[in-house]
This record gives structure tokens, sequence and C-alpha cells, in this order.
């Protein structure tokens, strides 16, 4: 690790210049040429009018209604959540499982990227409720209510995670004939009730579902090619801090701009801040806690009291780590876009945050338009007139619990003898 950290400070490499170059230039080419109002003015009157034809199938499907199936399907919606897989990818690095936490983090930002960057690309409804029956029995369905239909997020991560967990125990477990048909009969089966579900609870049509699947499948066989690759670097690489702070960046910019305002900017602005958190976090301590040596519940090392001590502490500690980086971000981001002259609006965090109001006196307001004179330049060469704050305080906040799960909080196990 030490020679990774003497080249941190070195220039970025071929290959990682030219993927921002690369990925800034989409940016542009996609704002100068509209390339989403264009995409979407191709996919979603189709998709539309295939989600309004299989209206009558919903309700003939739905006719099928009963609590048992309500509480059943809204549940495992929940167990294949976004919020489910954020709670248990903690104790999946807690547990001496770094890799596949490691690679099931990253796979669900990129999927969780992909999945709602196509939606609001295409901007597609959902079924229409009114007639069809909604069930949104909690606040996390609620929000997804809001989001736009195609593609179905649940089946997209059911269908990626499901399918890299199973290819992971294969690979580093007992493999035979009958693992083999099991864990591909489960899989089959929890993606086909996740899709079953979806449409029964009326947030999606068969139509969204099929693309989930179909995405789905597209990303786990990249994903299959790449993670190897992804976690060398993640662990051992050059400029891995500079060039994921730099990607993560660009990527709040690689974001298509839905025909209505939804959840699901702030959905990736999350978990791209939890990938920049867990990548600097694993970079900093892999060979401290990450590593293939690191202890396994159940075994000696880490029986399962020590494990259910490592929960008790760690928790509470993410959570505290989260709260403190977003009153954090919520003084210092806006302190430093004044100074910097970015134009900047909040829309939820600091609601009656204005451009002007930051600054206090003309002569702050003086200081701030000559350091800030070049970037205002550099800023308004984009469309954008003003930057939301709220989309920086809520990748630090989520960045900074991600860094705590695997970088503080294994500091106070270590300091706890768990």
């Amino acid at each position: 690790m030490e020679a990774v950290a003497a080249a941190g400070g070195a220039g970025l490499t071929g290959w990682q210049a030219a993927a921002l170059s690369g990925a800034a230039g989409w940016v542009w080419a996609a704002s100068y040429y509209d390339l989403t109002r264009r995409a979407r003015a191709l996919a979603q009157p189709w998709v539309t009018r295939r989600v309004h034809a299989e209206t009558p199938s919903i309700l003939t499907f739905q006719r099928l209604q009963h609590r048992l199936l309500d509480n059943f399907f809204s549940v495992l919606s929940c167990v294949v959540s976004v919020p489910f897989y954020t709670g248990f990818l903690p104790l999946l690095f807690w547990s001496g499982h770094g890799k596949l936490a490691r690679q099931m983090t990253l796979l669900l930002a990129f999927c969780d990227y992909l999945g709602n960057a196509v939606k609001d690309l295409v901007s597609a409804p959902r079924p229409c409720s009114p007639p069809v029956r909604r069930v949104t029995a909690t606040e996390d369905e609620k929000e997804n209510a809001m989001e736009y239909g195609l593609p179905s997020s649940h089946t997209l991560n059911t269908v990626c995670l499901m399918g890299y967990m199973l290819h992971y125990v294969l690979t580093y477990g007992p493999c035979d004939g009958f693992m083999i048909a099991t864990g591909l009969s489960l899989a089959f089966m929890l993606v086909t009730l996740i899709g079953i579900a979806r449409v029964y609870l009326g947030m999606h049509s068969l139509t969204d579902v099929i693309a989930g699947i179909s995405f789905g499948i597209v990303i786990l066989a990249f994903w299959l090619v790449v993670h190897d690759h992804v976690d060398a670097f993640v662990v051992s690489g050059q400029n891995v801090t500079f060039f994921w702070a730099s990607l993560s960046l660009v990527m709040c910019f690689a974001y298509p701009r839905p025909e209505f305002p939804t959840p699901s900017f702030e959905f990736h602005t999350a978990f791209n801040g939890v990938a920049f958190g867990i990548v600097y976090g694993v970079q900093q301590t892999y060979t401290r806690f990450h590593g293939p040596e690191a202890p396994l519940i159940l075994s000696h090392q880490l029986p399962l009291l020590a494990y259910a001590g490592r929960v008790l502490v760690g928790i509470p500690t993410i959570l505290a780590v989260k709260s403190c980086s977003k009153a954090l971000s919520k003084w210092l981001l806006p302190v430093m876009c004044s100074t910097l002259g970015i134009p900047i609006v909040s829309s939820c965090y600091v609601p009656a945050l204005k451009p002007s109001d930051i600054g206090g006196g003309s002569g702050n307001k003086d200081e701030a338009k000559q350091a800030g004179g070049y970037l205002q330049r550099v800023f308004s060469l984009f469309p954008q007139k003003a930057y939301d704050v709220d989309t920086g305080i809520r990748f630090v906040q989520y960045a900074g619990l991600a860094w705590s799960v695997v970088d503080l909080v294994p500091v106070i196990f270590t300091h706890l003898n768990l």
C-alpha cells in the first residue's frame, strides 16, 4: 500500500485520462445536441402505448387481490429494495466477506445509475392509478411511485445482485451440479416473484419488468467480465482516490434531465457517494481490515457473539457519521461555492438559500467574485444558471457513511477487540 500511496501523487494514467475525457465529452455532446430529448422522442411514445395497452391485463391480474398477497409482495419488494441493501451491505463488510461486499456495493451503484438514468431518459409513465390499484406500504414505495416506470429497478437489481452472489458462491465455495442447479433455481424463482410482485402491487407494467430483466442480464454479463479488474484497481491501483472523485463529479452531470422532476437523481447521487466512500476507505485500509486474511463470521476469530457486538457498535456509529457529515456539508459547501463564485440554490436542505444570500457583506462578495472569476467563466459554459447544493450535501453525507463502514468502524472494532 505504500507504493500505492506514493503513486497517488502522480498524474493520471492514460486510460484514466481517456475515461474521464470521454465521459466529460459525452456530457458536452449530450447537452449540445440535445440527445436526451431526441432519444425520449423515439422511446417514450412506444413505451407509453405499451403501458396503457397492458392496463386491462393488470386489472385482471389484480382481481386476485388478498391481504396476505398484499403483505407478502410488499415485504418481498422491501427485501430487494435499495434501502434494504444499504443496511445489509455494512453487515456483509463486517462479516469478513470484503470482496463480495465491495463488488455488490459497486455493482448496486452501477445498476442504480443506469436504471434511474434510463427511467428519466425515457420518462415513461407507470400504470395509471386509478384504475390500477397501487399498493405503497412503506415510505420508500411511495417515493418509488414518484419515479418513472421503465425499467423496473427492483427487477434489474435483483437480477444483477442475485446473479453476482450466485457467481461468487459457486466460485469460492463448493461447486457441483446440484449446487449450480439449486442456485439457478432459487435465483430464477426470486426474480420471477419480484416481477410478479411489481405488477400485482400496481407499480409496473409487464413491459417495465421485462425491460428490467433484460437490462439486468446485460449489466450482469458486463460486470462478470470486468469485476476482477475493478476490484484490483480499487485495492491496489494508482490514483484511485483522485480518479474516483473525478469520475463521481462527472457522473453527477452525466445524467439525463427528466420530463418532470423525480427522486431518481437523488437516489443516484446517494449511491454515487456510497461508491466513492467505499472506494476511498478500502483503498486506505485494505491491508489492515479487508484483505483475504480478514476473519470470517462464525470462525474462531469472529464468533457470532463478537459479530453481534460489531453490529451493535457499528450501526450507531455510521448513523452518527452520516448525521455529522450532513451537518458539516450543509455549512461548508455553501461557503465554498460562494468563495469560488459557483451559483447555487437549494431545493431541500437549505430552503432559504439563494446565490446572493451567501457571503454576507459586499467585501466578501467582491472577494468571492475575484477568487471565482475563472470558475464562473467555466460554469457559464454549462446550461444551468445555478446548481443545487443539495446534490453535494447528499453526496458528502453518504460518502461519509460509506467511509465509516470500511475505515472508522473497523478501527473501533480493533480497539474494542471485536
